[in-house]
């Protein structure tokens, strides 16, 4: 596998009363000794030349009169046969980031050669949400800050626990304006249960956010139960065999 190069370019999308700038970036670094089956990390310059239909993500009509703008950075795992099969938000408003895998989900790609034939590719891109002030406006200093004391955050439902649970993984869920887990990053706990969790909270019912009557994209943060992976094992081998 090739070391690639990355390099900056933008490509400016305009909707009304806002923008949506989509880039994308190399991640921070490349593999180095990687299983045949394990995706090639591509940079952006590689990317864009196999992008062959790119969404652009609809600027959320609640974020632009609330003054939301700025990054989303999301990393996304495409398919042998160039459709995007994995999209994870990196960085971004609740709001930006669920209208941008929302749109990145649909993009397609001309598949990957190798000399081996296709093969899956992991990569970054940028999405910049900016707004165009009208003369003499001015945006609000916060509004991140005086949105996010307007909204009635989400809550749980229904919390389905397996009964041999004997731990936790503490994790940030994105849920869509209908509660549902549009994706997730775990913050603290066993990285070796990272995977269980996320599939478990995948599981859970949720009360989306509220903006007035209005229901939004927001984030979540919960404990999600799981069980001891160590306990387990020593159980089933209390020798150490």
């Amino acid at each position: 596998m090739a070391n690639l190069s990355s390099q900056r370019r933008y490509a400016w999308a305009s909707l009304a009363g806002g923008l949506v700038c989509l880039a994308g970036l190399t991640p921070a670094a490349a593999q180095t000794s990687a299983s045949p089956q394990a995706p090639i990390v591509v940079d952006r310059r590689l990317a864009t030349r196999l992008l062959i239909s790119q969404v652009t993500p609809e600027y959320p009509p609640v974020a632009r009169v609330n003054y939301i703008w700025g990054l989303v950075r999301v990393e996304m795992l495409v398919s042998r046969e160039g459709r995007v099969t994995r999209a994870h938000v990196l960085q971004g408003h609740p709001l930006l980031a669920a209208a941008s895998l929302r749109a990145i989900r649909r993009w397609l790609y001309r598949p990957l050669m190798t000399a081996a034939g296709p093969a899956e590719f992991l990569t970054t891109v940028n999405l910049n949400f900016s707004l165009r002030a009208k003369k003499g406006d001015q945006l609000p200093v916060q509004p991140e800050a005086d949105l996010s004391r307007q909204v009635k955050p989400p809550a749980v439902l229904t919390q389905p626990v397996d009964p041999a649970s004997t731990s936790s993984v503490h994790i940030r869920v994105l849920l869509n304006d209908e509660g549902q887990v549009i994706d997730t990053q775990p913050l603290k706990g066993p990285p070796s249960q990272f995977e269980e969790a996320k599939k478990a909270v995948e599981q859970w019912t949720f009360l989306p956010a509220r903006w007035g009557s209005l229901r939004l994209p927001w984030y979540f943060e919960v404990d999600v139960p799981v069980a001891d992976l160590t306990v387990h094992s020593a159980a089933a081998d209390p020798g150490g065999r």
